[in-house]
């Protein structure tokens, strides 16, 4: 059977560098603080459409210039950290990446209407590929290397969306993936039909009643709970100067309003405390006084030392046991928490690495508390972002999720949004409420819908009360989600490669009978 000519491109490569541009820029727009989630259709659009047609040079050369109008944007706030270096670096990583899946997804637009170049093939098939092989980059870039950076998820651009609850079905990557094919769809269904046949919109249709009409997979009611949750506002940023004991002051200081308020728990943030507890008396005996004042057991978070391992550590204290029960990040951050390779890294850059002195090992332990018989699932900071660790939490029997965070390196920048963001979207994929609590802000208290309860502005000191929903059940995401993620993913690579062999058996069969087609050989299309 012959092949069906390759496509030609849809923009001449100098467009398609410009749409490449603007596309990045646009996507950017659709996370916080700008927040216009409908762009995020469109920057993935003007991505796919400069991808069809293209050479592989012409793909890495798209999607590079797609991936850095991206991040470069979107992670600019690295730079009140450590400055230029660290995020030319990360974003220069994420941007090949970018570049390299581009590849892929041009492929994808070049194999598979050759094989099946049919109207229905192109307006179902294609655009669930395209899909496919997006996803499958997401989640490639959020794995490797090291931990990954799951970081730019188009579906953790729809937080405050009417389409976040499709997440409570298939998880954020599934979310992802349907985004992605109805945006494919549409312009499949341009390209085939044009304007003339409306039922060529029939598939883009369909994808997009699934985005909007199937309502949020519901949880069971399980009561309240009621928390305190306290910003203290501190000098808790890595190069903050501070008095001792100042960071604990000012948390103790913010919690004293609300301390005869009748709690169930009384949450602080990460790095809320300033010392180690097991082994600070003072801290220890700070901690005890607190909770018996309260009359309630307290969530904190501190850098603990046990044997020669430093753990940043959630932490389950009582006035009449101390330390009850521990959880330890799962995934440190590399570059600000550890440095892997640090021999490497060391001889690039030296003053920079010099800065990060503490070597925080990954942690093991579940992320869950038992709270009194209240199952609390937990995600430090950064880890707010990765699947499994909320999925554990959940799975271990969470009705309620504590996210402890930190930010007071990115006061005045976009970071603390965007993880807002992931932590509403978490409430909505796993059906629970979240408490998300930082140092210095933005915090809030929000429920299952993603609406939010309780709030405190950023840099301000403070307290949030809330009769907080407890919720029970697994949402479908949290139980299909990892089957999800591998069919997307290595179900997306196996497709692609059958393709492309299926492509280069059947070219060579054509030309061993001396068949000429209209399309040009693989690879002769280095100019486009």
């Amino acid at each position: 059977m012959s092949l069906a000519p390759a496509p030609r491109p849809v923009l001449p490569l100098w467009a398609a560098v410009l749409a490449s541009l603007v596309g990045g820029a646009v996507l950017d727009a659709a996370y916080p603080d700008i927040g216009w989630w409908p762009l995020a259709f469109v920057g993935v659009g003007f991505a796919l459409v400069s991808l069809i047609g293209r050479s592989v040079g012409g793909a890495l050369l798209v999607g590079f210039v797609f991936g850095a109008s991206f991040y470069l944007i979107h992670i600019v706030w690295i730079t009140r950290y450590l400055g230029v270096i660290p995020w030319f670096a990360l974003a220069g990583i994420e941007t090949l990446f970018m570049a390299l899946g581009s590849v892929l997804l041009t492929l994808a637009y070049r194999w598979f209407p050759r094989i099946w170049p049919s109207r229905w093939a192109r307006l179902i098939g294609l655009p669930m590929l395209i899909g496919g092989v997006w996803t499958m980059r997401e989640q490639f870039m959020g794995s490797w290397p090291y931990t990954g950076f799951p970081w730019g998820r188009i579906g953790m651009s729809q937080s405050e969306s009417p389409l976040a609850h499709v997440a409570s079905w298939v998880g954020v990557s599934g979310l992802t993936f349907f985004m992605v094919v109805f945006t494919a769809a549409v312009i499949e269904a341009v390209r085939v039909g044009g304007f003339r046949d409306v039922r060529t919109a029939l598939p883009a249709a369909v994808a997009a009643a699934l985005l909007l009409v199937v309502p949020a997979f519901p949880t069971a009611a399980a009561g309240t709970w009621r928390v305190g949750a306290v910003q203290g506002n501190g000098p808790s940023a890595y190069f903050d100067q501070r008095e001792p004991y100042e960071v604990l002051n000012a948390q103790l200081e913010a919690s004293e309003p609300i301390l005869d308020d009748d709690l169930d728990v009384l949450v602080w943030p990460e790095g809320g405390i300033g010392y180690d507890p097991l082994q600070d008396p003072a801290t220890a005996a700070a901690l005890d006084g607190l909770s018996a004042r309260a009359d309630a057991p307290l969530i904190v978070n501190a850098a603990t030392e046990r044997g020669d391992d430093v753990f940043n550590t959630s932490i389950l204290w009582t006035a009449q046991n101390g330390a009850e029960q521990l959880h330890d990040k799962v995934n440190p951050v590399p570059m600000g928490e550890y440095v892997p390779d640090r021999w490497f890294f060391e001889a690039i850059v030296p003053d920079l690495i010099s800065l990060i002195q503490r070597e925080y090992t990954p942690g093991s332990n579940a992320p869950f508390f038992d709270v009194d018989g209240v199952g609390v699932g937990l995600a430090i900071c950064f880890d707010v972002i990765y699947d499994d660790v909320i999925w554990t939490g959940a799975r271990d029997g969470a009705e309620v999720y504590v996210l402890q965070t930190n930010n007071a390196d990115f006061r005045d920048t976009d970071e603390n949004l965007q993880q807002l963001a992931f932590a509403r979207m978490r409430a909505i994929e796993t059906g629970r409420s979240v408490v998300n609590l930082s140092t210095v802000g933005t915090s809030q208290i929000i429920d299952p819908s993603g609406a939010t309860v309780e709030a405190l502005p950023t840099d301000v000191a403070g307290a949030m009360v809330a009769d907080v929903p407890l919720r029970t059940g697994l949402t479908p995401a949290v139980v299909i989600g990892p089957a999800v993620q591998v069919v997307l993913g290595w179900g997306s690579l196996a497709v692609l490669i059958g393709l492309g062999a299926v492509v280069r058996v059947r070219s060579r069969g054509t030309s061993t009978v001396g068949t000429t087609t209209a399309s040009a050989p693989e690879g002769a299309d280095a100019g486009r």
